[in-house]
């Protein structure tokens, strides 16, 4: 729908609700004004909910399972409700709530709906993005919004419809226009894909997978807001090649919500190491990752690689890196031998025999600790203080860890992300922390180094779980 304020039919939305989940709670009261050529119009109804009106939700919006126990049921007034909204635009304040849940409420009557949806909070966003709040007690105080009945559907109603009043009041229409164009501009949402999808799909922190046709994984990616991430992968507006292919190639979407960003990052490195997907290269999986390791070797000491398989990556000291590959290990080790002068056949990266200068002597890249122009103890201390930045820390706890975060609990034990549990689960924490298997993953290392420190206070020691009743 293209927006045309002379011709277009508006329709300003309220619900009223048991809760603010969509799959488990109920609407309890609807609020329509209705804006056309013939003028406005203004209908509202009770509905009974067919489940229980709490003490808070009574207390806010004043409506009691007494004043509903006589109402109609939404599958009673499904039919008129949808043809008072066909063809309207949408608008809602924080519309993803009230749509959603008149989307459930129309899905369970039988009945397919999809309207194009204008949200007022993110068009006061747009229209004023001087102002930090833009709730509907912000729109009042700020506009002085005329209030009848607020928490009550055709109240709250009002409200949008005087908000949009107040916008052509004091805004050029065409600023307006504009505005709601760009937020009711539809993505171009494949015609292979089911639509059905992108309206269950939270705005939430989480991970999302594509598959294609034959149900094999393309991508793996992670968001702080799964919804919108999503969409922008079939924005039209692709920046390579590479990007259109892939949004041509989905054929089904699925989804894990998060409790916050470090589980969508967490999840995003397990699963692509899992189902490796054709378009993901960073997180696959690489059996070659390795770290540097200080060996005493006579007067001198000598770096030697070491792997996951041959030593535990969380437990010792002296490991410096990890790199992806013993090839990119040298690499790095080189470089930096050049850079701070440091020998390379005492580092092994060079053999020679006892007592003759190194290729890099000779070239004046080297202090001569091969030759003994430089002390061994110097030599170790130059190679220590260069490696510094690159000291792989030990696990920082004696065993496994709960890292709290939002109404989740991360089980993670010596760089080794083990899975998640409800923040109450102790017993299934204590589950993993058991049974899970435990290894080193450079990916889960490179997001928790910087992180855990932060969150000492979300962390708890598994022996400090309290014991689940």
């Amino acid at each position: 729908m293209r927006f045309n304020p002379d011709v277009t039919r508006l329709a300003f939305v309220d619900l009223e609700t048991t809760g603010a989940t969509i799959t488990a709670d109920s609407i309890t009261e609807i609020g329509i004004v209705e804006v056309d050529r013939d003028g406005v119009r203004e209908w509202s109804s009770l509905v009974h909910p067919e489940n229980r009106i709490s003490p808070f939700i009574e207390s806010l919006t004043g409506i009691s399972n007494e004043m509903v126990a006589d109402a109609p049921t939404f599958d009673q007034l499904a039919e008129e409700l949808h043809a008072r909204l066909d063809g309207c635009l949408f608008i809602a304040h924080n519309a993803r709530f009230d749509y959603g849940f008149l989307k459930n409420a129309f899905r369970r009557a039988g009945i397919d709906f999809k309207p194009t949806v204008l949200c007022t909070v993110k068009l006061s966003r747009k229209l004023y993005p001087g102002f930090g709040h833009h709730n509907l007690d912000a729109l009042i105080e700020r506009h002085r919004l005329p209030v009848t009945e607020r928490h009550r559907a055709l109240g709250d109603a009002r409200l949008i419809w005087h908000f949009w009043q107040t916008l052509y009041r004091t805004l050029p229409p065409q600023q307006i226009a504009d505005a709601v164009q760009t937020l009711t501009a539809r993505p171009s949402w494949p015609s292979h894909l089911d639509p059905a999808c992108l309206d269950e799909m939270p705005d939430t922190h989480g991970v999302y997978l594509f598959f294609d046709e034959t149900a094999l994984p393309l991508y793996i990616g992670k968001a702080n807001q799964l919804r919108r991430r999503v969409l922008s992968h079939f924005s039209g507006d692709h920046r390579s090649a590479k990007e259109m292919q892939l949004s041509q190639q989905v054929r089904r979407i699925e989804w894990i919500a998060t409790p916050g960003e470090v589980g969508a990052l967490l999840q995003e490195a397990v699963l692509v190491k899992r189902l490796q997907p054709a378009h993901n290269h960073q997180l696959r999986r690489s059996d070659e990752v390795c770290a540097w390791r200080l060996v005493q070797k006579g007067d001198h000491v000598r770096l030697a690689l070491a792997h996951p398989d041959d030593l535990f990556f969380g437990c010792e000291d002296d490991l410096y890196g990890p790199f992806v590959s013993h090839r990119k290990a040298t690499d790095a080790l080189r470089a930096l031998a050049d850079a701070h002068g440091l020998c390379h056949a005492l580092l092994g990266l060079e053999k020679v025999r006892a007592g003759k200068p190194c290729f890099g002597s000779q070239l004046r890249r080297c202090s001569g600790a091969c030759i003994g122009v430089e002390a061994p103890q110097a030599h170790t201390e130059r190679l220590r203080a260069a490696l510094a930045g690159w000291r792989l820390p030990p696990w920082p706890h004696a065993g496994a860890i709960c890292l709290r975060e939002g109404d989740g609990l991360h089980v993670l034990d010596r760089w080794s992300y083990l899975g998640s549990v409800a923040a109450t689960d102790f017993d299934g924490a204590r589950a993993l922390a058991a049974t899970a298997a435990v290894v080193f993953d450079r990916d889960v290392y490179q997001i928790l180094k910087s992180r855990l420190a932060g969150l000492a206070d979300d962390v708890t020691c598994m022996p400090a779980l309290p014991v689940a009743a």
